[in-house]
């Protein structure tokens, strides 16, 4: 029952409806070791057409449990920007499904929306890819349909923090000084007062397990020498207007350092929210912070060509037998 109503505490914010005809399953990663469970979903290819699931008070389309329809499916992790939610980008997941990707998405565990008690510690960047690990770890090895998974064609998908996130998990080393042109001067946030005394963590190895990344607006904490090791084929989005500490000029200088030059889009008029998923009415009253567009925008528009693009690089670069 306690994860049940998790579930519907999640499903609140009513997000517009899943409009392919993807499998849609929850999931919990076991905690283990110290480390907390790790609670999200599962969108899967399905031969069914979409229906409807009842959370409660809550519908969304899907064709929930569905049975996964094809095998060697590559795989994609999710993750969210900071206090965001695995099902934040749950139109791009289903877009992804329907083209026969198996995506997994988890909150991090106290930088979630839920659960904001790590938000602003500097131990919960090293946690993020670590959870990433522990969910392709748990995808390939105790999840039910892990026989129809193909373990050489893993790709991630990060926003905001949660690009900061795939970055690392694919091989980039962030430089904790950069942060100290994003903490006001004297900061009490615990991740600026542990920079500025020089407390800073090593991060955990990348997952050579990925072979491909889209990394959208990212926390900008890179430089040419960090991201020097990050070899893997990337797709990087850039929002024009920027928002919450990401500016088109910092993601212009990420791109221009990174050793390969990456698949480059800038979201013209978007906003840094934009890349969510298009709100729903209720979702827009409850939170207009991450639903207001600027004018002229249309962020439905936006994504679907956004959600074309993305499952067009992930075919491109994780095809059978290799790029």
């Amino acid at each position: 029952m306690r994860f049940f109503r998790f579930l519907c505490v999640a499903l609140l914010s009513c997000w517009a409806g899943l409009s392919q005809a993807a499998g849609f399953t929850f999931i919990e990663v076991p905690a283990s070791q110290g480390q907390p469970a790790l609670r999200g979903a599962v969108w899967t290819p399905c031969n069914k057409a979409a229906g409807q699931i009842a959370l409660g008070p809550m519908r969304i389309d899907g064709s929930e449990d569905c049975a996964i329809a094809g095998t060697q499916l590559p795989l994609i992790v999710f993750s969210h920007g900071s206090g965001g939610s695995f099902l934040g980008h749950h139109d791009t997941a289903a877009a992804l499904a329907d083209a026969g990707f198996v995506v997994a998405a988890i909150n991090h565990p106290g930088d979630n929306f839920q659960d904001l008690s790590r938000q602003g510690s500097l131990s919960v960047f090293l946690t993020r890819p670590n959870d990433l690990t522990r969910l392709v770890d748990y995808l390939l090895g105790a999840w039910p349909g892990r026989s129809q998974l193909d373990a050489d064609r893993i790709g991630v998908f990060g926003f905001s923090r949660g690009g900061f996130t795939g970055l690392v998990a694919a091989g980039g080393k962030p430089q904790w000084r950069m942060f100290t042109d994003l903490c006001p001067a004297a900061s009490p946030v615990p991740l600026c007062t542990d920079i500025a005394n020089g407390a800073l963590p090593p991060m955990p190895e990348n997952d050579s397990r990925i072979r491909a990344a889209v990394i959208v607006d990212p926390l900008p904490v890179f430089n040419r020498d960090g991201l020097s090791q990050l070899h893997v084929p990337i797709q990087l989005w850039a929002s024009a207007q920027g928002g919450d500490g990401v500016t088109l000029e910092r993601v212009t200088a990420l791109r221009d350092a990174l050793p390969v030059a990456p698949d480059w889009h800038v979201a013209t008029g978007a906003g840094h929210f934009a890349f969510l998923a298009p709100c729903s009415a209720a979702m827009a009253e409850m939170a207009p912070e991450i639903c207001r567009d600027g004018p002229g925008f249309d962020r439905t528009s936006f994504h679907r060509d956004f959600n074309a693009k993305v499952s067009a690089f992930f075919q491109r670069h994780l095809k059978r037998g290799g790029q």
